[in-house]
């Protein structure tokens, strides 16, 4: 008996977290550099990914 699984993630999953967490990436680090508290820069980050990915689920989807 051989199962045949699809894969985990498809490519426009996969695609769109990509783009998502270079987002939050790009926003802490911004964030970062104007000064503020690396904790600060990081939520920073975490809250532009988060929000950027059901926003790119529409545009790419």
């Amino acid at each position: 008996m051989s199962f045949q699984q699809g894969p985990l993630l498809t490519v426009h999953s996969a695609l769109v977290l990509l783009i998502g967490v270079l987002i939050g990436g790009l926003f802490g680090v911004l964030t970062h550099l104007d000064g503020n508290s690396p904790f600060a820069s990081a939520l920073a980050g975490a809250i532009a990914a988060g929000a950027a990915v059901p926003v790119l689920l529409k545009l790419i989807g």
